[in-house]
Formats: structure tokens, C-alpha cells, sequence
């Protein structure tokens, strides 16, 4: 690990899609104080996308929560609990959508005819 202060807010992986933000605080209270939690949805469904984060009150009781949760099931599932890195040290997103879009509908009428 890194020398930086990782700070207090955790990536967690793997949320039972049928759990709530409420859950996910209770369960983490077991390792101390949370200050957030939330679950990650998507936004065209505005279903659960099974991740989010929790933001515990100090750095020890988000390494404890880290301990207590990281590779232990939780509602049926299995949690991968991480430090949540800042958002500068993560790849760029694809703008664009569905990528391409640059190429005809049909053809553009080459190698027709025969003559």
C-alpha cells in the first residue's frame, strides 16, 4: 500500500441488488461509525448496479470495516470491500455512447449496377 492517507471512504463491491442504502449502514455499523452510505444505481432503470460506497467516521473504522467485510458474504452475496480511490486516479470513460457512428446506413450504392 501506498504511503498517502487512505482516508475514510471505501468501495464496495458485490451488494445484494435487493439491499437498501439502510442495509448497507446497518451492516457497517458493526465496524463502527458510518457517516454515508450509498448504493450505486443505474440511471436508465434506477435498479441497484450491486456497488457503491460507505464513508466511515475515521480511517481505523473504515480499515476495520474493511476487515470485518472484504470476502465475507453479506445477504447471500459476496463482499469485496476496498479503499475508494479518488476519482483522478481512475481510467477516463468512453464519451460518445455506443462508440462508431461514423459509417453509412446502407452502402453508399458501391458495387452495384455491373456495368
Amino acid at each position: 500500500m501506498a504511503d498517502s492517507v487512505q482516508g475514510n471512504k471505501l468501495y464496495v463491491g458485490g451488494i445484494p441488488y435487493r439491499s437498501t442504502e439502510d442495509d448497507l449502514k446497518k451492516a457497517f455499523e458493526e465496524a463502527g461509525s458510518v457517516a454515508s452510505a450509498s448504493i450505486i444505481s443505474d440511471r436508465m432503470t434506477g435498479r441497484s448496479r450491486g456497488f457503491g460506497f460507505v464513508e466511515m467516521a475515521s480511517p481505523e473504522e473504515a480499515q476495520a470495516a474493511i476487515d470485518r467485510w472484504d470476502g465475507k458474504e453479506f445477504d447471500g452475496r459476496t463482499l469485496s470491500v476496498s479503499f475508494a480511490r479518488p476519482q483522478g486516479d481512475r481510467p477516463p470513460r468512453r464519451e460518445g455512447g455506443f462508440g462508431g457512428g461514423d459509417r453509412g446506413g446502407f452502402g453508399g450504392g458501391y458495387g452495384r449496377g455491373g456495368y
